[in-house]
């Protein structure tokens, strides 16, 4: 199994987000003059988390308001945490929305990492209108593009792959098939850990693959690492068979159930809860 160092990972948005942390605490201990200096160029970056910060105390509230990177979609952060002694619809509780970048950094900054979650537990980002459920009307007719990760991996890649699905989303990185994106969860067990993004309609396979395509680039995975999709309609009626996997076949669709490997798809038959075939590395 392929590894890589934690430095190789922190990469894209996570690296350029910590750069900026650390930017921001060494100018705060610099003399005056050098602080001043720091704080211009800083300022020169409209975009970046550092510059907005600083706005923000420097400016006051009123100016940031004006400057806010408003997001396509609306999203609604939910929280699910296992208690057996409820119904399940109790545990799922909805945490937050947002539609600013702003905004969606503020409530990353303050809540736990995912990694930090007991087993049990989700964190599930949708658009507003849409509850991560299968009955959802938005949903009940679509699937998920799945990775598994090892127990051993949590602290290792989990908080990154969690990371960069939040940032697909809001980022809209789907394009012309953003429609198509109902949200994302990621699942804390105590054998194995689960990313999935969920999609609107199986049946629309250039938009499945499409997604998955994007999606696999954008967690930075080989071209030999399988990712799965399932329906959720599979999920919920097979999830106790074995997965087997053949040739895609021509009148074959997402629906039921395919990996991505190099831009090659096979069909799953009895597509489990978390399938054989969708390893996060060969």
């Amino acid at each position: 199994m392929a590894t890589t160092s934690p430095t190789g990972e922190a990469k894209g948005e996570v690296l350029k987000w910590k750069k900026e942390e650390k930017e921001e605490e060494e100018e705060e201990a610099a003399p005056a003059p050098a602080k001043a200096s720091m704080r211009k160029k800083a300022l020169n970056s409209p975009t970046s988390l550092q510059s907005l910060r600083r706005r923000a105390r420097v400016r006051g509230p009123m100016e940031v308001k004006e400057e806010l990177h408003h997001l396509q979609n609306r999203w609604v952060l939910w929280f699910f945490k296992n208690d057996r002694g409820r119904a399940w619809r109790d545990n799922l509780q909805q945490i937050t929305k947002f539609d600013t970048v702003e905004d969606f950094w503020a409530l990353y900054s303050h809540i736990k990492l995912a990694s930090k979650l007991s087993a049990g537990c989700d964190y599930a980002l949708f658009k507003d209108g849409i509850e991560p459920t299968w009955e959802d009307a938005r949903n009940k007719r679509g699937g998920r593009w799945l990775i598994s990760l090892a127990k051993e991996r949590r602290h290792i890649d989990l908080d990154r792959l969690w990371l960069e699905t939040l940032l697909c989303l809001i980022g809209e990185s789907f394009e012309e098939f953003g429609q198509e994106v109902c949200g994302a969860v990621v699942n804390i067990r105590s054998k194995k850990d689960k990313i999935s993004v969920w999609t609107q309609e199986a049946e629309n396979q250039k938009a499945v693959l499409h997604i998955g395509r994007v999606y696999k680039e954008r967690l930075g995975l080989s071209t030999k690492t399988i990712i799965g999709y399932q329906t959720h309609a599979d999920t919920a009626t097979k999830s106790n068979t074995v997965a087997k996997s053949k040739p895609l076949a021509k009148n074959k669709t997402p629906a039921e159930g395919n990996t991505l490997a190099e831009d090659k798809f096979v069909v799953q038959e009895g597509l489990g809860s978390a399938p054989h075939s969708a390893p996060l590395s060969p």
